[in-house]
C-alpha cells in the first residue's frame, strides 16, 4: 500500500477499534519482553514521556501512573479520536494527546526524559532533538520475517521481499548518526497460536500484514487452506518476529 492508503487504513481502524487487540485469543511462546513493561522500568514518577504513534492510547494509559506527564502523538485523526475517547473513560489526568507527525515534533528541544515508539515510524533526528541529554529512546518494530508462513501463503505481505534485519540495522545506524551515545538492539522470533479462525481474520483486517486483505474473494480461499495447513492442537500457528532498540543520548 502506498503512504496515503496506509493513512486512510489507520484512520478507519482507529475510529472503530484503536489499537486494542485484547479480545483476540492468541497464545505466544518465546516472547522475550513486553515493550511498555520495558518503558515502565525506566520510569520513577518524575519523567515526561513522549509516545510516538500512540494509536488508541491503550498502552500509555496503563503506565501513566508511573510518570509525571505523558504526551502521545499520532498522525491519524481516527486513532486520536479513539485515544481521546479512551482517555475520557478513565481517571487519568496526566496524559495529553496531539495529532502530529513524527517527522516534525513540535515540542521544545530537550523536553522529554523518555521517548517510546511501538510499531510506528520515527525520525532519529527529531527524536534526538526533543530528548534530554542522558535521556532514553525505546522502540519496538515488526521485523521483515514476521508472519512468514502467512505471507508465503498469500504471495504478498508487509516487507515480504525485504531482507530480514534490514530495518533494524537502518534504524540503529540512523540513531548513531543522530548523536546517540549508546544504541543496543534486541530481537525475538516467537511462535503464535491463534485460537479461532475469527481471531486470525481480525488480525488480518485490522493490520497491514496482508495489504488489502479480503478485497479479493480468493483471499478467504487462501486463508482457509492456510488454516488447514497450520492448525495444531494449540491453535493456528504462525510467528511474531520483533526487534527492539534502546538508545541513550
Amino acid at each position: 500500500m502506498r503512504e496515503f492508503q496506509y493513512e486512510q487504513f489507520y484512520d478507519e481502524i482507529g475510529r472503530v477499534n484503536g489499537w486494542d487487540f485484547s479480545k483476540v485469543k492468541c497464545r505466544s511462546e518465546d516472547v522475550k519482553w513486553d515493550f511498555y513493561g520495558e518503558v515502565r522500568k525506566r520510569c520513577e514518577g518524575k519523567e515526561i514521556l513522549l509516545d510516538i504513534g500512540t494509536g488508541g492510547g491503550e498502552n500509555v494509559l496503563k503506565i501513566a501512573s508511573c510518570l509525571l506527564l505523558v504526551v502521545g502523538i499520532d498522525l491519524s485523526s481516527g486513532m486520536l479520536e479513539k485515544a481521546q475517547a479512551n482517555l475520557r473513560s478513565t481517571n487519568v489526568r496526566n496524559v495529553r494527546l496531539f495529532q502530529m507527525s513524527s517527522k516534525s515534533i513540535q515540542f521544545p528541544d530537550g523536553f522529554f526524559d523518555i521517548i517510546s515508539c511501538c510499531h510506528a515510524p520515527f525520525d532519529s533526528i527529531e527524536v534526538a532533538k526533543v530528548l534530554k541529554k542522558k535521556g532514553v529512546f525505546l522502540t519496538q518494530q515488526v521485523s521483515e520475517a514476521d508472519k512468514t508462513n502467512l505471507k508465503k501463503a498469500f504471495g504478498r505481505g508487509q516487507s515480504f521481499h525485504k531482507k530480514d534485519g534490514e530495518l533494524k540495522e537502518k534504524y540503529a545506524q540512523e540513531l548513531k548518526k543522530a548523536g546517540f551515545s549508546t544504541v543496543r538492539t534486541f530481537e525475538y522470533d516467537a511462535i503464535e497460536y491463534y485460537q479461532r479462525p475469527e481471531d486470525l481474520i481480525f488480525l488480518l483486517t485490522h493490520t497491514p500484514i496482508i495489504p488489502n486483505f479480503g478485497q479479493d474473494k480468493r483471499d478467504f480461499e487462501i486463508l482457509h487452506q492456510f488454516i488447514e495447513n497450520n492448525q495444531t492442537e494449540k491453535g493456528i500457528r504462525t510467528n511474531s518476529k520483533r526487534f527492539m532498540i534502546v538508545a541513550e543520548k
